[in-house]
């Protein structure tokens, strides 16, 4: 299963929940899990703790590809796809990353193995990118471009 999946199942939340809402169950499950409120045992808190970080990482993740946050960092996005050229790539898992001129880089998820061999055969790179990868994947930005 993919990691969106994934987190979106321990959240409890579906494909078409909005970032309010999903900000408001993530802080109720904090509310439920917070380490403090299982001082009476030290397994229990320890088990809060991780339970706790779990819901961290998965509302951080799913926050980072919600369409409202994708939406309102298109521009950014357009930008250094159409004007930066792809200075690495790599893939985990069914996860590519792409790193490009411009310092930044983004994760595409659920991305199958074929079309990566596809990629790495490619007399361009950055062409293919525009035709099979950049509209077709849920996407995150992982680091900032450098300013200057």
């Amino acid at each position: 299963m993919s990691k969106i999946t994934d987190y979106r199942k321990l959240l409890g939340v579906s494909k078409t929940t909005e970032l309010q809402e999903l900000k408001t169950i993530y802080r109720n499950l904090m509310k439920e899990w917070h380490p403090d409120k299982f001082q009476e045992s030290d397994e229990k808190k320890h088990e809060a703790e991780e339970k706790s970080k779990q819901f961290i990482e998965a509302y951080n993740f799913l926050a980072s590809v919600a369409p409202e946050t994708i939406a309102k960092a298109l521009p950014e996005y357009t930008e250094t796809i159409s004007a930066s050229t792809i200075q690495d790539f790599s893939y985990t898992k069914t996860t590519l990353t792409l790193t490009f001129q411009d310092s930044s880089s983004y994760e595409y998820f659920d991305v199958p193995k074929a079309l990566y061999i596809k990629l790495i055969n490619s007399d361009s790179p950055g062409r293919f990118c525009r035709r099979h990868i950049y509209h077709e994947f849920v996407y995150r930005k992982v680091s900032r471009a450098v300013e200057v």
